[in-house]
């Protein structure tokens, strides 16, 4: 698989580490999964025959094998289950960012730099650690400087 010089999703879940994967796994709101009509995609993605909570706590290191080999559309399937099963942590921090959006959605073509603007990845860690789990905010602060600005390394505070 070729791969540009920029991080991808996969590159996040990796910086991230293997506990974090798991424990961003247990996280994912099998609910959430079926409103915005991700259960079975997720499921297929998973190669699993029957996806619950105890399924998202055993898979852990099959995952993190896939992650490691790179695999992005997996990976980026992955983050939106994630995604999606948090989307109040989302609006808050989206909020906290003065970032214009809809229910946790901004628009593609919105002007990342505006609002991401020195510092502010310790800003919004310092503000809502502890309001959420650590592996989920980093992962969220992460995916939200891919997505805005091409970030190219993964933030990990000391």
């Amino acid at each position: 698989m070729l791969r540009s010089g920029f991080m991808q999703v996969a590159d996040i879940f990796l910086g991230l580490g293997e506990p974090s994967v798991a424990e961003l796994l247990r996280t994912i709101s099998l609910g959430k999964l079926k409103t915005f009509q991700l259960y079975e995609r997720l499921k297929t993605r998973l190669h699993v025959t029957k996806l619950n909570t105890e399924t998202l706590r055993k898979i852990g290191p099959r995952v993190w094998e896939r992650l490691s080999g790179h695999d992005e559309e997996f990976a980026t399937e992955l983050s939106q289950a994630v995604l999606v099963s948090h989307m109040d942590m989302i609006k808050l921090v989206l909020d906290a960012l003065g970032i214009p959006h809809e229910d946790g959605f901004f628009a593609k073509d919105i002007d990342g730099a505006k609002y991401l603007t020195e510092g502010w990845q310790e800003r919004v860690f310092d503000q809502f650690q502890g309001t959420f789990p650590r592996s989920l905010l980093l992962f969220y602060i992460n995916h939200l400087g891919l997505e805005l600005l091409k970030q190219e390394q993964v933030y990990s505070p000391a």
